[in-house]
């Protein structure tokens, strides 16, 4: 199988030649480790595009102080200010535009451009090369995320909850933005879009289900829409509990699901998502696992975990990453042993 084909397999409960595969070339793993892991994943390879062409990142060393210490602060596109210190790691934010919600009147989110012209031939031309052979995932959409960088987070759960005119309109904002970032995506002529919002805890959803289908769902489905009528998969990230509303993902069109994996029962998972028919994209933990587990832990984990979900089966793929704080042994069991399950 050419590794685009086998992705598509998986994704529709077809059996597989060998474990679909995704790596994800994190800035900060590449920070830390270096030439060394940037030539693990040349050697890995996997089906979502060509590693051949990676790099190390550019460093600026401006951003670092003289005992080597990292730290930014800059405001984005959308006004939000961030605090960074780690490098190529998500920040922190302190300053946020909606903190009074009555300044919506005046808030214009950042401009977006459809594409058009010579960007959308470039981007239609690279996307048609990309599939010849790989599997294309692009857009990146997201609701509660951005509403968390606009408005306090703690404000965000209360308005939602009071479903105030005012988070309404922010939404419904936040669609219309999303809608281009998902034509864009289509026009290029992606595989799979991918949504992202965390809507758990460590026990369970933020939101009451109630809530959630009442704020979000008709939402997402909305959003997905499109997607679905141009033929393509639709991907969706959610970190915590969420076992209570994958059902409403899958309804609403949702073809794949990233969890956060140690919080559920994984053969209970597996069996679940197979009766949705909702693909797994299996992310081996980045916590405990990667970061405190001897390499052997990290071994049997990728192991049992292509086992308990059955991917030769189809339906489940690996994921791969890697952060600051990995000791180098447990990312080399984690490349080769991602490698061996390949053979």
């Amino acid at each position: 199988m050419q590794p685009r084909e086998r992705m598509l397999a998986a994704l529709a409960f077809q059996p597989v030649d060998k474990v679909p595969l995704q790596i994800h070339p994190s800035p900060a793993g590449l920070f830390e480790h270096g030439q060394k892991l940037l030539d693990l994943m040349r050697t890995c390879g996997h089906d979502f595009d060509d590693q051949t062409s990676l790099s190390l990142p550019s460093i600026p060393t401006e951003e670092f102080d003289t005992d080597g210490r990292y730290h930014k602060i800059v405001t984005d596109a959308w006004d939000t200010t961030w605090e960074y210190r780690l490098f190529g790691v998500w920040g922190y934010r302190i300053r946020y535009p909606l903190a009074d919600i009555s300044c919506l009147d005046d808030y214009h989110l950042p401009a977006i451009q459809r594409l058009e012209g010579e960007e959308l031939a470039q981007a239609q031309s690279a996307g048609n090369t990309q599939r010849q052979r790989y599997f294309h995932a692009g857009g990146g959409a997201s609701l509660f995320e951005t509403m968390q960088s606009l408005r306090p987070f703690e404000d965000v759960l209360v308005d939602i909850a009071q479903d105030t005119p005012a988070i309404n309109r922010l939404a419904d904002l936040l669609m219309d933005y999303n809608r281009v970032l998902i034509e864009n995506a289509l026009a290029v002529g992606v595989d799979a879009v991918g949504f992202g919002d965390d809507f758990g805890t460590q026990q369970g959803t933020m939101f009451s289900p109630k809530t959630w289908r009442r704020f979000f769902k008709p939402r997402y489905q909305a959003l997905f829409e499109p997607v679905k009528r141009a033929g393509k998969r639709v991907f969706f990230h959610s970190c915590g509990m969420i076992q209570p509303i994958l059902a409403d993902l899958r309804e609403v069109g949702a073809d794949a699901i990233w969890p956060q994996l140690p919080l559920y029962d994984p053969l209970s998972l597996a069996k679940y998502c197979r009766e949705l028919g909702l693909a797994v994209q299996l992310h081996p933990d980045r916590g405990e696992l990667m970061q405190r587990a001897t390499p052997q832990q990290v071994r049997s984990t990728l192991v049992r975990l292509v086992d308990e979900f059955d991917c030769l089966s189809g339906g489940s793929w690996l994921y791969l990453e890697v952060d600051p704080g990995f000791p180098w042994p447990n990312v080399q069991a984690l490349f080769e042993t991602a490698m061996e399950l390949r053979q």
